[in-house]
């Protein structure tokens, strides 16, 4: 399905140890390669895109620039729906588990607000370059930037199984599961929808919602397209709504400081 290569020649052994780990080929020459997507190392990090002629943009976790560097800065805040979903305020910042990552950029948001938070990822592809994302950040200039990161724990694996064997009690737990995408949901850019052909909607939400729940937080969070049903057809304690998207709040207890 991808193939890892780089161009940059005090990168290759680093290149091959990521297709090594992902169980990918490593090919020399992509324009040669037979997968339908390409994973490239380079100086400016790991990045996923599609081969052929008329490919979308790569794929890349950067918390340094672009859209996310943006909402870091001028996003709202505390005031942000997501803040308010997960009961951040100036008196309690809660210790959040996320337990379908992603590309990191909600752990991301709630991190920058002073939240620790724990992110599980279960796609190695996805893992590698939310990890490369993080461990560029840390190397940053930018203090406030490594500080932020520094709050985000990444792990690799199963959240149901990370939910079963964790001595961590979390006050929050947040799902945003892959929803399919359809003709009717707003327009994602081309490159999303390349990479979400790749990883493929998440079947088990439901199963993952039960466990979360049997994990006994203070509160669980999931991120959902507006007018999607609920996960499992579990009626939340509330929605918070917005243009596109919504939070649905399963509300178990009065949110207060358990662990940090």
């Amino acid at each position: 399905m991808i193939s890892v290569f780089t161009t940059e020649l005090d990168l290759v052994e680093h290149a091959k140890a990521i297709a090594h780990k992902l169980n990918a080929p490593f090919v020399s020459n992509p324009s040669g390669a037979e997968a339908p997507y390409l994973l490239e190392l380079s100086s400016d990090g790991l990045s996923l895109r599609q081969s052929g002629p008329k490919a979308p943009g790569p794929v890349r976790v950067d918390f340094e620039s672009g859209a996310v560097a943006h909402r870091r800065r001028f996003g709202g805040g505390k005031g942000q729906q997501i803040a308010k979903a997960c009961g951040v305020s100036s008196n309690f910042l809660p210790h959040v588990a996320d337990l379908t990552a992603g590309l990191g950029k909600d752990s991301f948001v709630l991190a920058t607000l002073g939240c620790k938070v724990d992110l599980i990822e279960r796609v190695p592809l996805v893992h590698a370059l939310l990890e490369d994302g993080i461990n560029r950040a840390r190397q940053s200039s930018d203090q406030t930037l490594i500080d932020i990161v520094n709050r985000m724990t990444l792990m690799s694996g199963e959240a149901v199984d990370h939910l079963a064997k964790t001595d961590a009690r979390y006050d929050v737990i947040y799902l945003d599961p892959m929803f399919p995408h359809s003709k009717k949901t707003a327009q994602v850019k081309k490159e999303m929808l390349a990479f979400r052909s790749l990883v493929g909607p998440d079947s088990d939400s439901a199963e993952l919602l039960r466990s979360a729940l049997l994990s006994d937080p203070a509160r669980i969070v999931v991120k959902r397209p507006r007018k999607a049903p609920f996960i499992g057809d579990t009626k939340p304690s509330y929605s918070l709504e917005g243009k596109s998207g919504r939070f649905d709040i399963y509300a178990l207890r009065k949110l207060s400081a358990t662990t940090q």
